[in-house]
């Protein structure tokens, strides 16, 4: 949510923060600005919608200067437009703040200022920290933004700087992510290492509390009592032709073609043969203790928790352990039954998801030993959780994740592999089996790729549909949420997924000629029941679409339009069935002109509660 970028060093400055925003444009869309020093003070350029029309703002009228911070806003107080649009500036037009997050006492802050003859001009609750940063400088910047920010209350990763003590950046960090890049001579504060990565792989993440300054000598992390502290810098082996479309029409696109090799990616060096188990180096966790655990609780949020529902099913039949999968922004508002005995898994792509996080620091409150799956190395779950699997995905940059959760499904495997071999509960040939079907996945996924026209063809009979129904059963219920969600985020479809045997208590209602219904309806343990599923909804004269895995008589004359994926076991179908549902919301939404990889209201990480 939100991306702040902010250069000093000897570079014009202007052509780095814009190319860093084309970066992070995916975390949000609404409005974008660039604060520059000059020379002459803070020139602050900034304009709603996408960042291509503030660049044309700084063609026509060039900003030069060495240091300067840039923002692209993902709206939250405020509408988005040009007055709500970052960089805020104070009343003396000295000081410029980016700011990520949620000032929960904004109110309280802004009637204070207001009562000193501060000015409001825009909605939202960051231009309370330019006027504060202001109220509180004696000529020393980071003097004056410890000083405010201990008077502040909720989430932000904040840039700022001063045309009073100039060349210099300061950075602060609570519950939003913030690193410093490391240059030759020359600095960087970012987000997400993407805005970077053309320029350096060498970074130090921030912790919440630290505050980080910045200028052309060098840069130093203090905390809230401004203690400086020592921090260890961090390689990116993430390589730059990964956040480029390379020739694709769509980030989404070039993701759902990538997953043969990240799912490859994910299971490399993991997987044990002979025995029927994998290795996971980084769990942190003894056999013993795996063994001692009594319960699972997974949390998650949006694809995340769909993959986390295909991982309860997974560790429920393998390792005879009960699961319980919540959603990361319910779990800190009940009282859950969480306890030393208790494994959390949290999942999340970025590593970032506020939610997740703070349902993640809730668990260890309450003594449970933490994993994460996550795909960011150094993400702030990453770095807070006791273990934890990381999935090797490569950056996501569309927004409808693709490549992330067919990953997070695999490493959730993984671990059930692992602890139904350790609880005995797995035996050896099972897994051996299993790990033969992994082995198999990536061609599998590449001969259904292979085929994407067939999907393209099905999108457009469908594109002017008005709702759209998933049905699945067992393992595959969750993908028929995936592939709704999939349908809504980037094509604006209604689309609902339900387990095929729920129709009948409510849905089935809807069911008419107009109504296309997805069957995900491989050959598995409960192909006779989503039968009658089909057979019900064909009755009604609905469209039927079905992801099917072998020519089936029982379904002769009941399917409208098929697609016909390799047959697996039953615990790989979900990942199977997910690709050609990710390409059907690819091709309706790029039919109806919507944009995929920027869907309206959306960014990529949530890392606002």
């Amino acid at each position: 949510m939100c991306g702040i970028v902010g250069y000093v060093g000897a570079r014009i400055a202007t052509p780095l923060l814009i190319e860093g925003l084309k970066r992070l444009e995916y975390r949000g869309y609404d409005s974008a600005g660039v604060a520059i020093m000059n020379g002459a003070g803070v020139k602050t350029v900034k304009e709603a919608g996408k960042i291509a029309k503030l660049e044309n703002l700084l063609v026509a009228s060039p900003v030069e200067g060495t240091t300067g911070i840039a923002h692209t806003r993902w709206a939250t107080h405020g509408p988005p437009n040009q007055v709500n649009a970052h960089p805020h500036v104070s009343k003396d037009g000295t000081i410029a703040v980016v700011h990520n997050g949620i000032i929960e006492n904004a109110t309280v802050l802004k009637q204070m200022l207001e009562g000193r003859g501060y000015v409001f001009t825009s909605d939202t609750d960051t231009e309370v920290l330019a006027h504060l940063i202001e109220e509180c400088f004696d000529g020393n910047l980071e003097d004056a933004v410890l000083e405010a920010l201990w008077q502040v209350e909720g989430t932000y990763g904040i840039a700022v700087i001063s045309s009073v003590d100039a060349h210099k950046i300061v950075a602060a960090r609570k519950g939003s992510p913030l690193l410093v890049g490391l240059g030759d001579n020359e600095y960087f504060i970012a987000s997400d290492v993407s805005a970077i990565l053309a320029h350096t792989r060498q970074v130090v993440y921030l912790e919440d509390g630290e505050m980080a300054v910045l200028d052309d000598h060098g840069y130093r992390v203090i905390d809230m009592s401004a203690t400086e502290i020592k921090k260890k810098v961090a390689h990116i082996d993430w390589d730059l032709a990964q956040i480029e479309r390379g020739g694709y029409a769509h980030f989404m696109l070039k993701e759902i073609f990538e997953q043969p090799q990240t799912i490859e990616n994910t299971m490399r060096g993991r997987l044990l043969d002979e025995e029927g188990t994998s290795k996971l180096g980084g769990l942190n966790l003894t056999d013993d203790e795996l063994r001692s655990f009594t319960n699972i609780v997974i949390t998650a949020c949006g694809t995340s928790w769909h993959s986390a529902l295909i991982g309860e099913h997974m560790l429920e039949e393998l390792a005879r352990i009960p699961v319980e999968v919540e959603y990361a922004s319910e779990f800190r508002y009940r009282n859950p039954i969480v306890d030393d005995k208790t494994l959390c898994i949290v999942i999340s792509q970025s590593g970032e998801t506020a939610d997740t996080l703070a349902a993640m620091r809730e668990a260890k409150r309450r003594g449970a030993r933490t994993l994460g799956i996550v795909n960011v190395v150094g993400s702030t779950i990453a770095r807070e959780a006791d273990g934890g699997i990381y999935i090797h995905a490569g950056p996501e940059i569309g927004v409808a994740s693709t490549k992330a959760f067919t990953s997070q499904v695999v490493a959730l495997l993984l671990f059930t592999l692992k602890l139904g071999r350790l609880r005995g509960a797995l035996s050896a040939e099972r897994g051996r089996e299993i790990i033969a079907g992994m082995r198999a996945l990536p061609g599998h996924i590449q001969s259904v790729l292979a085929r994407a026209q067939e999907i393209e063809d099905i999108a457009e009979e469908y594109k002017r549909a008005s709702n759209f129904l998933y049905l699945g059963r067992g393992y595959n219920f969750p993908v028929a949420l995936e592939g709704a969600l999939k349908l809504k985020e980037i094509s604006y479809i209604h689309a609902e997924g339900y387990p095929a045997a729920e129709m009948k208590h409510g849905p089935i209602a809807l069911i008419d000629e107009m109504m296309p219904v997805v069957f995900i309806a491989p050959h598995d343990s409960v192909f006779d029941k989503i039968t009658s599923n089909v057979h019900e909804v064909k009755a009604r004269k609905g469209r039927v679409i079905a992801v099917t895995s072998r020519d089936e008589p029982a379904l002769d004359g009941k399917i409208d339009y098929e697609f016909r994926i390799p047959g697996t076991i039953d615990l790989l179908m979900p990942i199977l069935a997910s690709v050609p549902l990710q390409l059907l919301a690819y091709y309706v939404a790029v039919k109806r002109g919507a944009n995929v990889d920027q869907p309206r209201n959306l960014a990529k990480s949530v890392t606002v509660e």
